[in-house]
C-alpha cells in the first residue's frame, strides 16, 4: 500500500474540495480542511503505532520506490525512519491545530488561506519522507511559497518586510543547496563508475574526499542554518513570526524550523561525515552562541510575539549543539528537543494568538492581570511555560538534559555556557509569566475582552498538553523509536556508539 504517498497528498483532496465551494461558505471551506487535516494526522498515528522501532530497525519503512526519470537517475522514492516518523506525526497534528486556532482569527479570502496550508502541509510532509534528492528539493521549495504567501497576505503592518526578508534568505540557501546536491549527483557518478542517481541512500554509499565534501558542506549549511535558523542567519525569524497570523508562526516555530536540522541530520552528517567533524568546533561554537544570544535577546523583548521567537533561536541552538558533539546521549536529545519545540513553542504562540485575538494587543507593558479573567487559559499557559522553561516531569526537560549530557563530556565549556543560557531563559519565561497574568491590568477596557478559553480553543490545546506531560514523564516511548535511527546516522558520521 502506498501509505506515504496518502499522507503526503491527503491534503491535496482537501484542497480539491474547497475550490468550487463559495467563497461566502466560510465555515464549511474551514470544516473540510480541518476535518481533512484531522484525518491525516489519524493516518500518521496509524504509522507511527505499526512502525518497528525495535533495536537493529535502523531501516526505512513504508518504503515506495517507483522508477520517474530512469535515464536521469531519478525515482520518486519515499520512505520513514525513526527520526522522520517522529516528524511527519507533528507536522500532520500541528497542521489542523493551526488551522482550528484560527476559525474566528481570519475572515478575509478564507478559501485561499485554507489552501495555502493544505499546500504547505503537503511540501512539509514531502521533505521529511523523500529519498530522492529530486523529489526532496521539489516538496523544500513547495513549502516557501505558502509560507510567503500566508505571511505577505495575512500578515501584519510590516509584512512585505518579512515576507521579503524571508524569502531572500530562504531562497539564497535553496539555491546553494542545489548546487550541492547537482555537484553530489555528478561525483557519485564519477567515483561508482558512471551510475548516475539521485537516490539518498545510494549516494551515501560512496566515500568522497574531504576536499570535495568541504564546500558541499558549506552549501547545504547554507540552506540549514537558515531555517534552523542558526545564529547569525536567523534575523528573518523574528520578523517573520511577529508579522505572520498566529497558524503561520504555530507552523514556522513548530515544523519549519525542524527543516534545517533534519537536513544537517540527514545529509551533513549521514553523506558527509568527514567534513561534518571538521566544522563540528565551528558548529558547537555557532550552536553555543545562538543558545545564549536568543536567551539574552529575549529578555529586553517588549512584543510577547517576539520573545517567544526570540527564544526558538536559544532552544534550536540546542538542536545543533547536540548533533555536533557525535554522541548517543546528544543526538538522542536534539531529536527530542525538534519534537519537544515543536509542542511547546507552537503552544506559547497559540496562546499568544489566544489572547491577542480577544485584544488585539501584544505589548507587555500594556497587559497583566489575565489570569483573573482567564483561569483556564493561565493553567494551560503555565504548563507549556514551565515546559520551556525544563522543568522536570515536562517536556522540554529531557531533551535539554540529554543535549547537555551529552555536551559536558566532549565539550565541557560549551555545557557551562548553554547552561547559563537555561538560567537565563527561566528568568525571562517566569517574568513573562507573572508579568502578563498577575500584574493590575493597565487597560480596564481590556476586561470586556478577556473571555476565557472556548471549547475549540481547549479541544486544540488538549494533545499538546497531553504530549508535553507524556514525553516528560516517560520519554522512552519517544526515544525508542528514535533511537535506532540515531545508531545509524552516528555510525554514517564515523562516531562511537554508546550500548542503550
Amino acid at each position: 500500500m502506498f501509505l506515504l504517498t496518502v499522507t503526503i497528498f491527503l491534503p491535496l483532496l482537501g484542497g480539491l474540495l474547497i475550490l468550487p465551494m463559495p467563497a461566502a461558505n466560510k465555515k464549511l471551506i474551514r470544516l473540510t480542511t480541518i476535518v481533512v487535516m484531522f484525518v491525516d494526522w489519524l493516518l500518521s498515528i496509524y504509522l507511527l503505532t505499526n512502525f518497528n522501532s525495535a533495536p537493529g530497525a535502523a531501516g526505512y519503512q513504508y518504503v515506495e520506490n517507483v522508477p520517474w526519470l530512469p535515464t536521469l537517475g531519478i525515482s520518486y522514492h519515499l520512505g520513514v525512519d525513526g527520526l522522520s516518523m517522529l516528524l511527519v506525526f507533528l507536522t500532520t497534528m500541528l497542521s489542523w491545530i493551526s488551522v482550528l486556532s484560527t476559525w474566528n482569527a481570519v475572515q478575509v479570502r478564507v478559501k485561499e488561506y485554507m489552501l495555502a496550508f493544505l499546500l504547505l502541509e503537503i511540501g512539509m510532509l514531502g521533505v521529511f519522507c523523500a529519498l530522492d534528492f529530486f523529489l526532496f528539493y521539489v516538496f523544500w521549495e513547495v513549502v516557501l511559497v505558502p509560507m510567503y504567501v500566508i505571511i505577505g497576505v495575512w500578515g501584519g503592518p510590516r509584512k512585505i518586510y518579512a515576507t521579503i526578508k524571508f524569502f531572500l534568505f530562504t531562497f539564497i540557501g535553496s539555491l546553494l543547496m542545489l548546487v550541492a546536491i547537482l555537484a553530489m549527483y555528478f561525483q557519485h557518478a564519477a567515483l561508482a563508475g558512471g551510475v548516475r542517481t539521485l537516490d539518498i541512500t545510494a549516494l551515501g554509499d560512496v566515500k568522497y574526499p574531504l576536499a570535495f565534501q568541504i564546500p558541499v558542506f558549506l552549501a547545504f549549511f547554507a540552506a540549514f542554518a537558515v531555517k534552523v535558523p542558526l545564529w547569525p542567519l536567523h534575523t528573518w525569524l523574528p520578523d517573520a513570526h511577529v508579522e505572520a497570523p498566529t497558524a503561520g508562526s504555530v507552523i514556522l516555530a513548530g515544523v519549519l524550523l525542524k527543516l534545517g536540522g533534519y537536513g544537517f541530520l540527514r545529509f551533513n552528517l549521514g553523506l558527509l561525515p568527514d567534513a561534518s567533524h571538521y566544522f563540528a568546533p565551528l558548529m558547537i561554537a555557532l550552536a553555543t552562541v545562538a543558545i545564549v544570544y536568543g536567551a539574552l535577546v529575549s529578555l529586553v523583548q517588549k512584543d510577547w510575539k517576539k520573545l517567544v521567537a526570540y527564544s526558538s533561536v536559544s532552544h534550536m541552538g540546542f538542536v545543533i549543539l547536540g548533533i555536533f558533539v557525535f554522541n548517543q546521549q546528544g543526538m538522542d536529545g536534539a531529536i527530542l528537543e525538534m519534537f519537544n519545540h515543536g509542542l511547546l513553542t507552537g503552544a506559547l504562540f497559540l496562546c499568544v494568538g489566544i489572547v491577542y485575538e480577544r485584544i488585539h494587543d501584544r505589548e507587555l507593558a500594556h497587559l497583566g492581570g489575565i489570569a483573573r479573567y482567564m483561569p483556564t487559559y493561565a493553567a494551560f499557559f503555565m504548563i507549556f511555560m514551565l515546559g520551556s522553561v525544563g522543568l522536570p516531569g515536562l517536556a522540554g526537560f529531557v531533551g535539554e538534559f540529554l543535549v547537555m549530557l551529552g555536551t559536558f563530556g566532549p565539550v565541557p565549556a560549551a555545557g557551562w555556557v548553554s547552561m547559563l543560557a537555561i538560567i537565563i531563559a527561566a528568568g525571562y519565561l517566569l517574568w513573562m509569566y507573572s508579568r502578563v497574568m498577575f500584574v493590575k491590568l493597565n487597560t480596564e477596557s481590556y476586561a470586556e475582552e478577556l473571555t476565557d478559553l472556548r471549547p475549540y480553543e481547549v479541544l486544540y490545546l488538549l494533545p499538546l498538553l497531553a504530549l508535553v506531560i507524556w514525553v516528560g514523564v516517560y520519554p522512552d516511548t519517544w526515544l525508542n523509536l528514535i533511537h535506532p535511527s540515531v545508531t545509524h546516522i552516528l555510525a554514517q558520521a564515523g562516531a562511537t556508539v554508546a550500548s542503550r
